[in-house]
This record gives structure tokens, sequence and C-alpha cells, in this order.
């Protein structure tokens, strides 16, 4: 089997993975029940069980898992005492914000300026359709030369850990030699990168109680203990003057050493209007990659609409820390709790809840299968070598799969480009970058086995 075969078969199947991914991300698959269909991603499962069973997958079985959600499983065997590699990627999506803002439908498949666009086309519907090209570009071009096992998780963006907890319950089933994980992606369009670390993350809910029921202002305003003015109090507690997080008891001065992100690159990759400035200090790779980050994701309040002129009873926030390598989630989710109780004014009463949280991960890079994911991605990116960054957002389930399997190693790629804009409205999946990827994997199957 050579290289030039296996990126002329991934070529050929780009159309099909096109329409597939169009039909992929047609299913409305945001697991908050509250908000999107159970059935859309139930939907979107059944989908998924189909295309693996066109595959030849075995033993495919949609999992409850603990938090009420579904993950797909299924099994492709390989040659009699070839490696076990595991494929990860998830099929549950962000909800697509102010679909108003959208160029097009962001459940539609859109062609555009060489991109294509919708929700879940990069994270990680696409991550999907990579696993399924290269596996397809292999069974074209002599057979898969390992086994396989994939797994497709429909809770990852929620953060609930419903798959963490079945993986726990059911330890066998997971297990490999090594474990691909596609929802991570390259440093920039054409630079083909390993992600070597991961942020973890922790989430509270905050509510704070100040009155029986909200008063007019003019009659109460000035005494009245104001909740949402309360609120605001605690959450300007997290920032530093200059825009650093402050969590009391939480160090926030670790360096990144290692590819350097341009700050420069970074305002023009994140859409910083003219003349604002970033917050926090250090390097862009030390905020991003190494050190806290929190975000304040939401926030209960009189829209301004409407508004009456009250003072308000009650306010809540949903308040997201992201946590860097080297630091327990578990004790960050503790002293971001501490801080937040005691920067609470006027006595307020508030309650905090924690919604979710998952720890940060630090890979094996010396490992055998960097060495055969650096050769494979050379052949995919004539001329580019393969970089190692990290990732400011979290996986929680690398820590469960390192923590099952202490022997396996666990690799990090993906289709999550800045240009792809994840989370944001008019995300997008670069077709280039598919097709690159799905060759780098398929030859690092071919390259793994034979090491």
């Amino acid at each position: 089997m050579s290289s030039k075969s296996v990126a002329e078969t991934v070529a050929s199947l780009m159309p099909r993975a096109q329409a597939e991914l169009a039909e992929l991300v047609a299913f409305r698959s945001v697991a908050d029940f509250d908000q999107f269909p159970r059935s859309e991603s139930e939907a979107a499962a059944r989908w998924i069980t189909d295309a693996l069973g066109a595959e030849g997958f075995q033993d495919i079985a949609i999992l409850d898992t603990p938090d009420g959600t579904q993950s797909v499983y299924g099994c492709l065997p390989g040659p009699e005492g070839a490696r076990t590699v595991l494929l990860y990627a998830h099929y549950d999506v962000q909800p697509p914000l102010d679909e108003a803002a959208w160029a097009s439908p962001p459940f539609e498949l859109t062609e555009r300026d060489g991109r294509w666009y919708a929700r879940g086309a990069a994270d990680c519907k696409g991550g999907l359709i990579m696993h399924l090209l290269a596996l397809r570009a292999l069974k074209a071009n002599g057979g898969v030369p390992v086994h396989v096992k994939i797994i497709v998780e429909g809770s990852e963006e929620q953060g609930t850990g419903g798959l963490e907890r079945y993986a726990e319950a059911h330890p066998e089933l997971l297990g490999a030699d090594t474990i691909v994980i596609g929802d991570a992606g390259n440093f920039r369009v054409g630079l083909p990168t390993v992600t070597a670390t991961l942020r973890g993350m922790t989430m509270l809910r905050v509510s704070v109680d100040t009155l029986g029921g909200n008063l007019h202002s003019g009659q109460f305003g000035g005494a009245a203990p104001d909740a949402l003015a309360a609120l605001i109090r605690i959450l300007d507690s997290l920032r530093a003057d200059d825009g650093s997080t402050t969590v009391d008891g939480l160090t926030s001065d670790a360096r990144w050493e290692g590819l350097q992100y341009d700050e420069e690159q970074f305002r023009q990759d994140a859409k910083v209007l003219d003349g604002v400035g970033l917050i926090g200090s250090g390097t862009v790779a030390d905020r991003i990659w190494a050190r806290p980050a929190v975000t304040v994701l939401g926030i209960d309040s009189p829209p301004v609409v409407g508004a009456t002129p009250s003072v308000q009873a009650h306010a809540r926030a949903l308040v997201s820390l992201r946590v860097p390598p080297g630091t327990d989630a578990a004790e960050a989710t503790k002293l971001l709790r501490a801080h937040l109780e005691a920067h609470t004014p006027w006595h307020a009463r508030v309650q905090i809840e924690q919604v979710g949280q998952g720890q940060p991960f630090s890979a094996d890079t010396t490992s055998p299968a960097y060495a055969a994911m650096a050769e494979a991605m050379a052949v995919a990116y004539p001329g580019e070598e393969m970089q190692y960054a990290g990732q400011g957002g979290s996986i929680p389930l690398c820590n469960t799969l390192a923590a099952l399997y202490p022997r396996a190693e666990i690799l990090l790629i993906g289709l999550s480009e800045p240009e792809a804009q994840i989370h944001a409205v008019n995300e997008s999946v670069s077709p280039q970058e598919l097709e690159r990827l799905s060759v780098a994997e398929a030859l690092f199957l071919r390259n793994y086995a034979a090491s």
C-alpha cells in the first residue's frame, strides 16, 4: 500500500464525505434537552450506528450513559495478533447561539469561500467523518492493519461526564494500545499539529438572593441590597485589573514552553476589535494553554427591553474555570467556590451548585505512537513537520481513559483549527484539512501496525 494510493482514495471519497457530513450536521443534536429535543440526538446516534454497520463494524451498540445521553460504540476486527486502536469523536454540538447571525442556516452544510459551514462541521461531527475516511482508504488499499474500536460520545459539550462514568463501570470496553482523539485541531490551517496538553474545567452555577421580592428603585433604591449588583461584585472579583484570572489560592503564573502563539495572529484568529486590548499577562501561549481562565458563560437578569425600575431580589450566573495541567480540577473547584463565597458583599445569600468538572490532561509525546503520527503527517502535509501545541479547551474523557488504561498512548488531532470558529456563529471546516488529516490518520494506522 503506497502513500499515494491512500491519498488518491481519500480524494476520491471527498464528495461522499461532504454528503455524509451534510446529513449528520442536519441533526440538532445539542445535549441540553431543555433547549433541544432529545429525539434529535437519538436520531444522530442511529445515523452513526447505520454508518458503522455499513463499514463492517461488529458489536455495535448505543450506550445509555448515566447522564441521560447516548454514546455509540463499535468494533472492527483486524488481523490476528494486531494492536488495538480506539478512535474517538462526539456527535453532540454546542447550541447555534443567534441563528440569525449565521450567514447560512447553522444545521445545513453550506459551502462558501472554500469551507463548509454548519454547527458541528469541525467540532466534532467532522471528526467522525475523518475516522470513516481513514478506514475506507485503508480498506481500499489492502485492509485495516489493526483492530479498531470506535466510540462516539453524545454529551461531550455539556461536561456532564456520562461517558466517563460508563467507561469506569465497563473498563474492558474501551481498552486499547493507542487512542486517537479526533476532537482537537491544527495550530493553523496547513500546519500538522498534535495537542500535547488540555486544560481541565469546572462549571459552577451561582445564585444570589437579597430580598423577598423586587422593589421599586425610587422608593427603596439606595438602601435595599440589590442582588444583581451583588452578583456583579462577585464576578468582578475573579479578575485583576489587567483581566488575569484571580481565584484566591489558585496559582496563575505558569509558563508554556514550546510552540508560541504570535499576538497579532491571535488577535486576528480571535477577531479582537481594533483598539481593544488582550487580557492577562505573559505570552499568549501562557495565557491560553498554561494558566487558569475564568469566563462568565451566562447571567440571568432582566433584559433591557421591558425592564422595570426595580431593585432586583435574585440574580444568577454560570461561571466556567479552565484548569491548567498540573492543577487538580477538584481542588480548583473548591478554591473557586470558596472565593465566590468570600467575595459575596452585604451578607447576601449565595448558593453555589457544581454543574460539570473535568481534569486537565498531558500526553506522553515520546511514545512510539507519536513517532508513527509524525511520519504520517509529514507525508500528508509535504514540507511540514508535526508540531506540538496546547489547547485551552477540555476533553474530560482523556483523563478517564488515561487512568483506566495507563499503558495506552493517547494522541489528539482534529479539525478545530482557529478559522473553524468552533462554539461561535459560522462554525466551519476546511475540506482540505479533512482530506489531509484523513490521509494522516490512515497512514498513522499503517505505520503504527508496522512499528
